[in-house]
């Protein structure tokens, strides 16, 4: 029954990546006092869960009033989240998340809770799209309400993670953040693939008969050769 939350929870903690969110949350808020930095931790987290649950809630609705079909959403969502991806393969802040500029406005505000933590630095683009996807590959019922859950569950991790941001960063470090992050955007690139090829054979399933063919003959292939060299050795 909770087998969904086990492929909605990573797929959304992942592209949230509060990991990512640490590092730009401790430079935003370094002159403030702990219980305001717990404070906006809170908020944005409440914020981001607000927005990735109305996402879920309406975004099937929306995408067929602009008449976006789901193969679509999923090879879109899938190249956009190889993006992401690659930037945290390469332990860098994804464009998608924030740009240098708005972390530049952020530690120039009085309150980042709602910008650009909780937007988009916590619910960007990619969080969003992968939310929307989710929840239309999801079966109408238990599978849809355990996405909220993964939602909830990835926010109550966040901000958990924020709250304790300090003593994070001095117990990993620079490095062990990256290190994790670098796993993560491992998990994440492999997630992205999987929605590409399963929107491309959704719009063409004529490819998908083409790779079960392809693979049938690449394991004939290997049967035949296997029984070819243990003829030639017995020989």
């Amino acid at each position: 029954m909770f087998n969904y939350f086990l492929v909605a929870f990573p797929a959304i903690f992942t592209i949230v990546n509060p990991l990512g969110a640490v590092g730009p949350f401790l430079a935003m808020t370094a002159g403030d006092s702990i219980e305001k930095r717990q404070s906006t931790a809170y908020r944005a987290c409440v914020l981001a869960t607000i927005v990735l649950a109305v996402c879920a809630a309406i975004g099937g609705i929306l995408f067929q009033f602009l008449g976006i079909t789901l193969p679509a959403l999923k090879i879109a969502g899938g190249i956009l989240l190889f993006m992401v991806a690659v930037d945290m393969l390469n332990a860098r802040e994804s464009g998608s998340r924030a740009t240098d500029e708005e972390r530049q406005e952020g530690a120039m505000k009085d309150d980042i809770a709602i910008f650009p933590l909780g937007i988009p630095l916590l619910s960007g683009p990619g969080s969003m799209i992968s939310v929307f996807i989710l929840m239309e590959k999801a079966k109408p019922g238990m599978d849809q309400a355990l996405i909220f859950v993964s939602i909830g569950a990835t926010m109550l991790v966040s901000f958990i993670l924020l709250r304790q941001a300090s003593r994070f960063a001095r117990l990993f470090g620079a490095t062990g953040i990256n290190v994790m992050s670098r796993m993560m955007g491992l998990v994440l690139a492999a997630i992205a693939v999987q929605f590409i090829l399963t929107g491309l054979t959704d719009a063409m399933p004529g490819l998908k008969g083409s790779i079960k063919t392809s693979m049938g003959l690449r394991s004939l292939d290997t049967h035949v050769c296997t029984a070819v060299g243990g003829n030639h050795h017995r020989i």
